[in-house]
């Protein structure tokens, strides 16, 4: 009985001793997983992510001995404190400028292009000046004042600044933006009045439509370029209608006016600050504060801005008068010029201006620019379809007859 006891006691501790060393087995190869571990290195053109596969270091197996006393360096390693590696963050890649163009040497004939406003005219000549800069016939000069406009003269008179370089000649071409600084109180014979009330109205339009009207007396072709839509609710409806008054002052005094509030809103109307540059991307086109334009901005406004400057610059270092075509690149274009194409397009060729009066003749865009070398036809007297003999195409069944006489109109 004593000996039975004996041996269950030492089965009982062979029993304990394999189960101590088969359990960490299975909880190694449990534990023994693949981790990645972002490592980055750097060079001086790019950095690049390398994923490493690190396989955890397999724990010692623990024995009867190490679960009854411990195992003094492996709980020196538990209380260690874990070090990780320090996340690295990487930027977003951030929009660029283009690469500038090569420089070329104006010509000694160059036109001057002169860009007159605020600092949004700083902005636009440095943009036009990246947009001709492989053009040696145009010069651009930039001519804008920050915090300048219309309503502070104290400040800076654009009304007798322009007086002074028409009679300089500093220039044959300008551009005008100017107004972001216009929503204040205006000094009107030594009383004050608030922006955009009548009077602060009436004095505004006068300055404008004077500093048009030396321009245009002094034979210098002028763009007003309108402002954009700004972030600031009530400063977007004061900028709107400063340039709504400039556009009917422009018109008045016989200037170019650029709108161009819709080429950077929204579909509703409304401010955004990104939208898609001359290649088609979405990038931001205005600056933090709401209201200049970024790079990509500027140079979107030059292009629009080009546009409209073909009117008076013909590319040769000169300015004139360019004709333009309407039809050009229409279908019109092919139907109204030989050979002409399709058939069954009268609504086209009505709209496109093909069907003309007989008894109006239509002054062309050409006769405009030579007025008083051409003279126009004489209008057709429908009474001599009645005169037409039996048998031509003009007499519609109602002309003489061969050998008839001719009908007198005086009945004698």
């Amino acid at each position: 009985m004593r000996k039975s006891w004996q041996l269950w006691i030492v089965g009982i501790v062979v029993a304990a001793l394999l189960a101590t060393d088969m359990v960490p087995m299975f909880a190694q190869a449990e534990e023994a997983a693949v981790t990645a571990v972002p490592v980055i290195t750097a060079s001086a053109e790019r950095a690049e992510t390398i994923i490493v596969a690190q396989q955890k270091k397999p724990r010692k197996r623990k024995t009867l001995m190490d679960l009854l006393f411990g195992n003094e360096e492996e709980q020196r390693q538990e209380e260690a404190p874990v070090v990780e590696a320090p996340a690295v963050v990487r930027k977003p890649k951030e929009a660029s400028l283009p690469p500038a163009k090569p420089a070329v040497e104006k010509t000694v004939g160059a036109t001057r292009l002169a860009v007159f406003g605020d600092s949004m005219a700083v902005d636009l000549s440095k943009a036009l000046e990246r947009l001709y800069a492989e053009d040696p016939n145009l010069v651009i000069i930039g001519q804008g004042v920050g915090s300048s406009g219309f309503v502070r003269p104290d400040f800076f008179d654009w009304n007798k600044t322009i007086g002074e370089q028409i009679a300089a000649d500093s220039f044959d071409i300008a551009v005008v933006v100017i107004g972001i600084n216009d929503r204040q109180t205006m000094k009107i014979d030594g009383k004050s009045f608030k922006s955009l009330t009548p009077e602060w109205t009436t004095e505004y339009t006068a300055r404008v439509t004077d500093f048009v009207a030396q321009l245009r007396n002094a034979n210098k072709p002028t763009i007003w370029v309108g402002l954009p839509p700004m972030e600031a609710p009530s400063y977007a409806r004061a900028i709107n209608q400063i340039s709504e008054i400039q556009k009917l002052a422009t018109f008045s005094a016989g200037a170019e006016f650029l709108d161009i509030y819709e080429r950077f809103a929204t579909e509703e109307g409304k401010y955004t600050t990104h939208g898609p540059d001359l290649n088609g991307n979405r990038v931001r086109m205005r600056k933090d504060d709401g209201i200049h334009f970024s790079a990509a901005g500027a140079d979107k406004l030059a292009f629009y801005l080009r546009q409209t400057l073909k009117l008076y610059y013909r590319g040769g270092g000169a300015v004139g008068i360019e004709v333009a075509d309407p039809l050009l690149g229409t279908d019109a274009q092919l139907m109204v010029r030989p050979p002409y194409q399709g058939l069954g397009q009268i609504r086209l060729l009505e709209v496109a201006g093909a069907v003309i009066s007989l008894t109006h003749a239509r002054r062309r865009a050409a006769d405009l620019v030579t007025a008083g070398a051409v003279e126009l036809a004489p209008a057709f007297d429908t009474s001599l379809l009645i005169q037409a003999p039996v048998g031509r195409v003009d007499a519609f069944g109602v002309g003489k007859g061969p050998g008839a006489e001719t009908p007198n109109p005086g009945g004698r």
